[in-house]
């Protein structure tokens, strides 16, 4: 397995040029464990993600692909999803601590938000005005919930009595809110409320096999969604029908984000290859877009 060597050859610069929705690799297989989840990119266009090198940490690598350890975890703290505010604070679901961390580009971290009743937060989405929510699962029990975490840091439960919560992701008119069950292999939708309420609870797509991880939208509201155990990541419409899926390397693809220097670059972590693949698409990434590229 290699270790702390990351492939050259695709530049922001090369990336702009590739084929869309044709993946490659931006890392090399092994720069991340098993674990590689939650990727986030900030203003600057540096992708962060977890487990870079070993288990507790958050890696952080440069559009030329040169990677580093950014953060190693606080003891007892695992991380898992990872999404920034308009502020470039970085938000960290830390599934065995119970907790929403923060923590800050110089990579200082602290608790934002505690709820022991919490299973182990996983995936984070986020509103243009800063309010966070969390996906819950309990993967024993094959159930879940959710939570809304506000600009303080107060907690709520949303939902309880779940399938087994994980992608999530706020649509870029602020109007929606979406979560899959990995298990039962459905996304369900929400109104949403500017503050951040939800309301009218409905089924958005459901599949037949494999497996539901991460989910991103783009400027459109086109919903990405990442396939565990079915190497491709699927791109559906506003109304929930499939239009594209997107074929990768890897088996296990856990989450997605968009970056480059337009918007227009995904980064997918992939577990069984332990790193990260990347694609082109033809709108850019709704979060992109809200924090522009500096």
């Amino acid at each position: 397995m290699i270790k702390n060597l990351f492939g050259l050859a695709l530049t922001a610069g090369i990336c702009s040029c590739s084929s869309t929705y044709q993946s490659t690799d931006f890392t090399a297989p092994g720069s991340f464990t098993a674990e590689a989840e939650g990727p986030a990119v900030d203003a600057q266009g540096d992708l962060y993600a977890v487990s870079y090198d070993y288990k507790e940490t958050i890696g952080k690598v440069t559009p030329e692909g040169k990677g580093s350890v950014f953060i190693k975890m606080p003891q007892g703290s695992t991380a898992n999803g990872i999404r920034f505010n308009q502020n470039e604070e970085m938000f960290i679901a830390d599934y065995t601590g119970h907790n929403v961390l923060k923590a800050d580009l110089k990579g200082k971290v602290s608790v934002f938000a505690h709820e022991p009743k919490m299973n182990q937060p996983n995936d984070l989405a986020i509103m243009d005005n800063g309010i966070l929510f969390a996906s819950d699962p309990n993967w024993s029990k094959g159930d879940g919930q959710m939570w809304k975490i506000d600009t303080h840091g107060k907690v709520t439960l949303l939902e309880t009595n779940m399938g087994t919560t994980n992608g999530i992701e706020v649509s870029p008119d602020q109007k929606s809110l979406y979560i899959n069950e990995s298990k039962q292999l459905k996304i369900w939708v929400y109104d949403l409320s500017q503050d951040g309420n939800i309301s009218n609870k409905r089924l958005f797509h459901s599949f037949k096999d494999g497996g539901l991880d991460g989910m991103r939208c783009d400027v459109d509201g086109n919903l990405y969604v990442t396939r565990w155990s079915r190497s491709c990541v699927v791109k559906l419409s506003p109304q929930g029908q499939l239009l594209k899926t997107i074929q990768l390397k890897g088996e296990k693809p856990t989450n997605i984000a968009f970056g480059g220097k337009d918007g227009k670059t995904a980064y997918v972590t992939v577990a069984d290859r332990g790193n990260i693949e990347t694609f082109r698409v033809e709108r850019p990434g709704r979060a992109w877009a809200v924090r522009g590229a500096k």
